[in-house]
């Protein structure tokens, strides 16, 4: 049986912190790439299809770590609606994570662009053809954004409670690895 860890692992913070980045930069990107016409927005797209593929491949390793290795356990006296809160929101994002990219990676392949990574190299499309569910799918990543904003806000605002209200070693476990 293993035991709860006290604080997340090296890899599990690396993971959290890199992400943290990427996807903040990548909502970023993505307002910035359906509010332009201008020529920033091809380049925009080339930083957003990339960006989008590492990120589920980060996510995808994230959940594996989170699965092997668990969280730390939240102080014994946060109420148990706080805690289903913080389970759920955490699956939420992990789902999130995973769905964001997948769904464009669709609805790229639905409007039957190519999702370029590197120079030449293509991933294959996902999806056939079909503007119907091209604009299906695009209606639907933005919804998942704003939700993934929301989550994120939510997320940011806990850590935020527990870091300098509370001041219960939530907060440190992820950002230094101690409680």
């Amino acid at each position: 049986m293993t035991q709860t860890p006290r604080h997340f692992s090296a890899l599990a913070r690396l993971l959290h912190w890199t992400m943290a980045v990427l996807i903040l930069a990548m909502l970023f990107i993505g307002v910035a790439m359906v509010a332009t016409v201008s020529h920033a927005h091809s380049t925009l797209i080339a930083l957003h299809r990339p960006l989008g593929v590492a990120l589920l491949a980060l996510a995808v390793i994230r959940v594996g770590v989170r699965l092997k290795n668990g969280s730390p356990a939240l102080p014994e006296d946060i109420p148990a609606l706080q805690r289903f809160a913080a389970m759920a929101s955490h699956w939420m994002l992990y789902g999130l994570f995973i769905a964001m990219p997948l769904i464009g990676w669709a609805m790229v392949s639905a409007g039957g662009y190519p999702v370029t990574l590197f120079g030449a190299w293509h991933l294959p499309a996902i999806v056939p053809q079909n503007v119907d569910l091209f604009a299906l799918l695009r209606a639907l990543h933005t919804w998942l954004a704003f939700a993934l904003f929301a989550t994120i806000l939510a997320h940011i605002a806990a850590a935020l409670f527990h870091g300098l209200i509370r001041r219960d070693g939530v907060f440190s476990s992820m950002a230094r690895g101690e409680r």
